[in-house]
């Protein structure tokens, strides 16, 4: 029987978009998804604001659409969503995808504007961890989702709530809505069930991931953004999520949603049962990457998984929620943004190769339109 695979490739800012193209076909991603299928391209905006490390890269956008095209995944289509500190259309406007989505043809909806999609309760076939028990009127999906594949486009990055981030945790914003506080208790749990939900509703699932600048540090915003110069691409979204943890500097099986997810039988978590195509050396790096401290973190274990949780749902309720999500945007936007992590990004958009080719998207555009 054949390992499951994932493919890793080195790259640098003048060969990106055709090692995406040769990533993709590495990681059998034409044979992963259902031809004839309409496709949703779900990226990743952990912040409106660019800060390297922390969303999909343009490179990323833009060479995934390609690959695609290229073995006639169309139509295409991206989806966004909000969370209670994000802002999707500052995220997209900030990150340079706006013109990518124009040059390419590539439609944007909203999940939650109801002009595009609307959210059905699902009774999925699988056995819920926990999804069921916190949503006990019925779980909801956008209706859109159902029947066509979809290519998450997280970002290597660590997490404070589940140590690393990348394709499992891409499908939280997507298929749940912006209000999922109680989830964050049983965060692992949730990333499961999405997973199990996903693999019933899209005929193909595909993950090609940006490790070009990875996030060390209490991600998903708050991070040391570090150069590592790596592609990684996979229709497994376990063995994906699996690899990125190993190379920075993690045991995947230590991480729960890795091992619930393997254990469940939804993909492979332990690294010597994956097969490594591409760059295979890649994978014996280890980043020594740490999740750290911070206040932001302390402030999420007193209200999901210390013992202080009890208190919960008196918290994230009105009109106490209003100032949770009034702390999250002053912790990020007023404080942190202005004087730390913007310095920091500026820093990288002239020091770094991968920084000054965000700068030429952002006054370019796309790089290889294809206009339809």
């Amino acid at each position: 029987m054949s390992k499951t695979k994932v493919a890793l490739l080195i790259t640098s800012p003048a060969s990106v978009l055709d090692d995406i193209g040769r990533l993709f076909e590495l990681a059998d991603g034409p044979c992963a998804l259902e031809n004839g299928t309409p496709t949703i391209l779900k990226d990743n905006i952990s912040w409106h604001y660019p800060f390297p490390s922390a969303n999909t890269t343009p490179w990323q956008l833009e060479g995934s659409i390609l690959a695609l095209k290229k073995h006639g995944f169309i139509p295409l289509t991206c989806v966004q969503n909000k969370t209670e500190v994000t802002n999707a259309y500052k995220g997209e406007d900030l990150n340079g995808y706006r013109p990518i989505f124009e040059a390419h043809g590539v439609k944007v909806l909203f999940n939650f504007k109801k002009a595009d999609m609307n959210w059905i309760v699902f009774r999925p076939k699988a056995r819920m961890l926990v999804l069921d028990k916190i949503y006990k009127k019925g779980i909801r999906i956008p209706d859109y989702f159902v029947g066509k594949n979809i290519v998450h486009l997280p970002t290597v990055k660590c997490h404070i709530y589940t140590t690393t981030t990348g394709a499992m945790k891409n499908a939280f914003g997507g298929l749940l809505t912006h209000k999922r506080h109680y989830t964050h208790t049983y965060i692992h749990e949730t990333l499961v069930d999405l997973l199990a939900i996903q693999r019933e509703i899209h005929p193909g699932l595909f993950c090609v991931m940006d490790g070009t600048t990875a996030g060390n540090g209490p991600g998903p915003r708050i991070m040391k953004p570090v150069t590592k110069d790596v592609l990684l691409a996979g229709a497994d979204q376990v063995a994906i999520d699996a690899v990125a943890a190993k190379l920075m500097g993690f045991d995947p099986m230590g991480i729960k949603y890795i091992r619930l997810a393997h254990e469940a039988g939804l993909g492979i978590g332990r690294p010597e049962e994956i097969e490594i195509v591409g760059d295979r050396e890649l994978a014996q790096q280890n980043w020594g990457f740490k999740v750290g401290r911070s206040f932001h973190r302390f402030a999420g274990w007193f209200t999901w998984f210390g013992p202080t949780r009890i208190f919960q749902k008196l918290l994230t309720r009105p009109p106490l929620l209003y100032f949770l999500t009034l702390y999250s945007y002053i912790y990020h936007d007023v404080i942190h943004w202005p004087l730390q992590e913007k310095r920091i990004a500026k820093r990288w958009l002239k020091e770094s190769p991968w920084g000054r080719l965000f700068q030429e998207y952002r006054s370019k555009g796309a790089l290889r339109p294809q206009l339809q």
